[in-house]
């Protein structure tokens, strides 16, 4: 396919660079030409202005170039034809490109040399992209593709084998680039669906605890995260194959809509209770209102106490209508104990002058002891207790330490009289001998097993056999001891 251009549809992009070209391209005229030196001006420049001008005295000065360029072969594999038409060198053979009218051959060809230029510099700059960049293999196939066409449509002079050669290294690289991301996103979609794993296994975990041991709060406040974890995977992690996640999601909403349920039933089971303990807790708080101004302490006191163990039994309101019930309750029972501690006070004041008789009537009494004359002893405690009894309460406080050091001197008084009568009991020496002949008959049956265990060699028995023996043989002293002072 021939290509016809006018000057002003293919003019040149790049002065700099077409001079380049044209200075490097190979002069099949007899005498070459020198190479032009543009010269800026304000619009593109024309065919015209490429051809060479003979120099006229001094040489016009050249623009700077911005770095050194490579020196360009490309117009060595073309020719033009005496009629003007440009032709390029295939391993096929020649092909016709196309022609520049109004141009010299040097012109034409370096125009078309830099057009492959162009083209073969953006094959080389997408191989670069694929193989040095993180350019992904998408946007490199669709680069590729667009490359594909314009080498297919172009029509250049240049080493078109070698631009063929660099188009398929690119596909080559983007091939194994598209292998090594495939095997990539394999990687990152296992640990993403191991992630997604973790989560519902951790959620099933959650939902599947024993109703009565299950800490509302923290699993419910656990259940939320790995949901924001779910999504925070969803969005920024690796992407799974539909079935594997919809398997996972729909594991992991089972997961969490089993725990609401569980949740919901558990806290409504929950509210219906506290409406029950609420309603005990009432009737308890119309009691102790009703008992708060009476002034029959005693019984009242013990009902106040009957009723507090009613309300420790009675379990928990919510604990907003809890502490307010609690504080009605104890209101009554405060008033109650209030107005008794006052006449209480008035009491201790008469008591105090009680604990002063109680207190020399102790000394009475405890000098009794220890106990010589049973008879004598009995007298003056007999005495003693009316007295004890007239002299009327004591305060609260003492009441507990002067009652048991009184108690303490009447026992002493009766083990007295207990001694005395065991001994003088005639049935008292025949218990003695027959608790001392039983205690015998145990120690022999059990000497006789301690050596029959000794023969066997049970070394188990034998420790327990001789811890018993020797218990046996401690009791059997007592017994003797006391068939002996029963014998007296």
């Amino acid at each position: 396919m021939s290509e016809h251009m006018s000057p002003e549809s293919q003019q040149p992009t790049d002065e700099s660079s077409t001079a380049s070209a044209a200075a490097s391209a190979p002069t099949p005229a007899p005498a070459p030409f020198p190479a032009p030196a543009p010269a800026p001006r304000p619009a593109p420049p024309s065919p015209a202005s490429m051809k060479p001008h003979p120099p006229t005295g001094a040489a016009a000065p050249q623009a700077p170039a911005a770095a050194p360029a490579v020196a360009s072969t490309s117009a060595t594999f073309g020719r033009v034809a005496d009629d003007g038409t440009v032709f390029v060198r295939t391993p096929d053979g020649e092909r016709e490109v196309g022609s520049y009218p109004d141009a010299t051959h040097e012109e034409a060809l370096a125009y078309f040399a830099r057009k492959y230029d162009e083209l073969a510099a953006a094959a080389n700059l997408l191989l670069q992209r694929v193989v040095q960049t993180d350019l992904s293999v998408h946007d490199g196939q669709e680069a590729l593709r667009a490359l594909r066409e314009q080498v297919a449509a172009a029509h250049v002079v240049g080493d078109l084998a070698q631009l063929d050669s660099t188009v398929e290294q690119t596909a080559t690289a983007l091939k194994a680039k598209a292998q090594v991301e495939g095997e990539a996103r394999a990687t990152a979609r296992a640990e993403a669906a191991a992630q997604r794993e973790k989560l519902v296994a951790e959620a099933e975990q959650i939902a599947a605890q024993p109703t009565e041991k299950i800490q509302w709060k923290s699993s419910t406040a656990r259940m939320r995260e790995l949901l924001e974890e779910w999504k925070t995977l969803q969005r920024t992690g690796a992407k799974l194959d539909k079935p594997t996640e919809n398997a996972l999601w729909q594991r992991f909403s089972h997961a969490r809509n089993g725990f609401d349920k569980t949740r919901r039933s558990h806290f409504a089971r929950l509210d219906e209770l506290h409406g029950e303990v609420k309603a005990r807790k009432e009737r308890l708080i119309a009691e102790a209102e009703r008992l708060a101004s009476s002034k029959d302490w005693g019984p009242t006191a013990t009902a106040f106490k009957r009723l507090m163990g009613e309300w420790r039994q009675a379990g928990r309101a919510s604990r907003h209508d809890d502490d307010k019930l609690w504080a009605r309750f104890k209101a009554a029972q405060d008033s109650f104990f209030a107005a008794k501690d006052e006449i209480v006070a008035e009491e201790n004041k008469e008591f105090e002058a009680n604990l002063a008789v109680k207190e020399q009537l102790l000394k009475e009494a405890q000098a009794l002891l220890p106990v010589k004359n049973l008879g004598a002893a009995k007298s003056a405690l007999h005495s003693i207790q009316d007295r004890w009894d007239a002299a009327g309460k004591v305060p609260r406080k003492d009441m507990s330490r002067i009652e048991a050091a009184m108690r303490k001197v009447e026992q002493a008084v009766r083990d007295a009289e207990d001694s005395k009568w065991k001994k003088t009991d005639p049935e008292l020496a025949a218990r003695a001998q027959s608790m001392v002949d039983q205690l015998e008959a145990a120690v022999a049956d059990i000497e006789s097993d301690l050596a029959k265990a000794r023969e066997d060699g049970n070394e188990k028995l034998v420790k327990e056999l001789e811890d018993s023996l020797k218990a046996r043989r401690a009791w059997l002293e007592q017994a003797r001891g006391g068939l002996q002072d029963s014998t007296k």
